[in-house]
């Protein structure tokens, strides 16, 4: 699975920003997908996932309410919407695949499988 992640970039706090994910290489009708984030000095970490149908959405505590993760499985899509974004929300944010939401979710399944190469998102104060 090849992931391609846009939509990065720099906004002040409270806006809003759209980031989207193109996959190709795989039948996405059963591949899960998810954002993960990584901060400056920080591991990365969960933002959110949905599985395969669109019918699973899982969000880090972090971001529950403000962000929402869908896709669009004709078109090899995934996106995030962040609304009302904070500071502590600047990282670079990758776009992931697997065939196990669990592994995506959770970091005691072990990493997703597939990792795009990741977007800047910069939240100023």
């Amino acid at each position: 699975v090849q992931l391609q992640a846009s939509g990065g970039g720099l906004v002040q706090a409270g806006d809003s920003m759209t980031l989207t994910c193109a996959a190709s290489g795989r039948d996405l009708r059963t591949t899960d997908m998810g954002w993960f984030r990584q901060a400056p000095g920080e591991e990365r970490e969960f933002v959110a996932a949905v599985n395969w149908s669109g019918g699973t959405r899982l969000y880090a505590d972090s971001v529950k309410g403000r962000f929402a993760i869908s896709r669009d499985t004709a078109k090899q899509l995934v996106t995030l919407q962040m609304n009302s974004l904070k500071p502590e929300d600047t990282a670079v944010y990758y776009c992931v695949a697997d065939s196990e939401l669990a592994r995506i979710r959770y970091t005691e399944y072990g990493p997703p499988a597939y990792w795009g190469q990741g977007t800047q998102v910069t939240v100023s104060s």
